[in-house]
């Protein structure tokens, strides 16, 4: 994605290029995640991390991780449960990890870095019934309510939004997601 703040960051696959001292998000986890391990998840096909890059200068000013996983259909809500195949889970991308440093918050790179993760799952070959995001906290699950995703039966830290939500937001143009006409549990995203 190269809008809208494509004229002051580039979002791309995690790589040595990049300028990860000094990022600080305001978590210790995330902040210790992308300075010492995740270019050893990237190189051992753990996790697939992408940066936001300030183009002037190649810092690191947001980062997410991508990588599969499994949802069990028992922790759906029970609509979508009667819609999928007689597995005991289905597959998804999860969302692992999504952090803006201080510096950069409140120009919407969370949102964008969102999206960007939304985009390449939709892109990719893989197939996959849910997008799940494992919230840090609840400021986290706040930023995710505003964009429609719901929580799994397990926790309320535990969130997703269907394939279907995540394509025909895309596909309705924008990269907007939110209800459709035959959807109400999901809210537009602000633009």
């Amino acid at each position: 994605m190269t809008e809208p703040l494509g004229h002051l960051f580039r979002i791309e696959p995690l790589s040595p290029k990049h300028v990860r001292e000094g990022f600080a998000c305001g978590v210790d986890a995330l902040d210790r995640y992308l300075a010492s391990q995740a270019g050893q998840d990237s190189k051992r096909s753990y996790a697939s991390n992408f940066v936001a890059a300030e183009l002037s200068s190649g810092r690191v000013c947001g980062f997410y991780t991508l990588s599969m996983a499994g949802v069990a259909v028992g922790l759906l809500p029970e609509p979508l449960q009667r819609k999928m195949p007689r597995y005991p889970s289905v597959p998804a991308v999860r969302l692992g990890r999504l952090a803006v440093a201080v510096t950069a918050k409140g120009r919407g790179l969370g949102k964008w870095l969102l999206l960007d993760a939304m985009a390449r799952s939709l892109a990719s070959e893989v197939a996959w019934a849910a997008f799940v995001v494992d919230a840090k906290d609840e400021t986290a699950r706040s930023f995710y309510l505003q964009y429609g995703f719901l929580a799994l039966a397990d926790d309320p830290l535990h969130m997703f939004l269907p394939r279907a939500t995540v394509q025909a937001a895309f596909s309705a143009g924008g990269g907007t997601v939110g209800p459709q006409p035959q959807q109400n549990h999901c809210k537009r995203l602000p633009k």
